[in-house]
């Protein structure tokens, strides 16, 4: 029988709904007590690590997080479980995965509906993430997140919908596998990809969004010296407006690094189109491309970087793995 750390954060899964529909947190997380659901069949260690809605989230408390799993490690535990708020649990899973050696399984799941909402998904949710973490098919994956039966890896992820169900999406690539009868069924690999044990999260690294007919204002803003890095949610494959340029160039300037994605849900920035503005002529600038993250998870990568303290060229080569 195997042993599962159960990490408990909070979000809608442990929080219920009042008469007057709104949905609050509760005092004592609603799946402390669902142990004997799995009784015979798993060995469940229950921490209640946090109690916060998903946007309460921080990069120090993904640390923290990190920090427990690194411990468990030498706990004689074979997978770890997290229960989180949606809103947030990308960035999370996706810290996690680029933080942590695959050792153990670590799987992170949630609910779109509160506990005590008609057709509630938390419970199936949770057992579900339980036995993906249970499965050996499960090690050397990375992060997993499980959601409506499907597998999806943190890498690519993403939250498409605000209150469906069915919203948690891997835009391009799709889920790598699926539950079923307590069974994780895996379709696809994992790319491999480079892991740092950071142990501080300094740092002030700011998403902003492409938009028609922008200019360099937003960029000025952050043109400082408490800057340490940008990210770009840029226009289609990687473009953006021409008025943008010198702001940009003189951010470049200061040695402060410029991370572009696309701001598209599916598909990956390039640099295609040669003119003004163009991903080209962005990235002969200096601009660093990266491949298939949205803006809230390079940002991570980005911290993560500069953290590891790599140097620029090892940083750019980081963010364009």
């Amino acid at each position: 029988m195997k042993t599962i750390l159960v990490l408990h954060t909070g979000g809608t899964i442990s929080m219920s709904k009042e008469a007057d529909g709104n949905v609050t947190t509760n005092n004592m997380n609603p799946l402390l007590n669902q142990e004997e659901l799995l009784a015979g069949k798993v060995n469940l260690i229950v921490e209640p690590i946090f109690n916060i809605p998903s946007p309460h989230m921080t990069l120090e408390r993904m640390l923290e997080l990190k920090e427990r799993i690194q411990k468990a490690y030498t706990e004689n535990v074979d997978g770890v479980v997290i229960t989180h708020g949606t809103d947030t649990l990308e960035e999370t899973a996706y810290f996690l995965d680029i933080t942590l050696e695959n050792k153990i399984p670590v799987v992170l799941t949630g609910a779109m509906r509160s506990s005590n909402e008609i057709g509630t998904d938390g419970l199936y949710n949770f057992i579900s993430a339980v036995w993906t973490a249970c499965s050996d098919e499960s090690v050397g994956k990375g992060v997993l997140v499980v959601m409506n039966d499907e597998i999806h890896t943190a890498r690519y992820v993403t939250k498409t919908h605000t209150s469906n169900v069915a919203t948690f999406r891997t835009p391009t690539f799709g889920p790598i596998g699926m539950i079923a009868k307590e069974r994780t069924f895996f379709a696809s690999e994992v790319r491999p990809q480079e892991v740092c044990d950071i142990q501080n999260v300094s740092g002030e690294v700011y998403v902003i969004k492409a938009y028609a007919g922008m200019d360099g204002s937003l960029f000025d803003l952050v043109d400082n010296d408490q800057t340490d890095g940008i990210v770009i949610e840029a226009l289609g494959a990687g473009n953006l407006p021409p008025e943008t340029l010198p702001s940009l160039e003189r951010l470049l300037a200061r040695n402060i690094p410029i991370v572009l994605v696309s701001r598209c849900s599916n598909g990956i920035a390039e640099d295609i189109y040669d003119y003004e503005g163009g991903g080209v002529n962005l990235k002969k600038m200096g601009i660093i491309f990266s491949r298939g993250l949205n803006g809230p998870k390079a940002r991570i990568r980005l911290i993560v970087g500069l953290n590891s303290g790599k140097d620029p060229q090892e940083l750019s080569d980081f963010l364009s793995e």
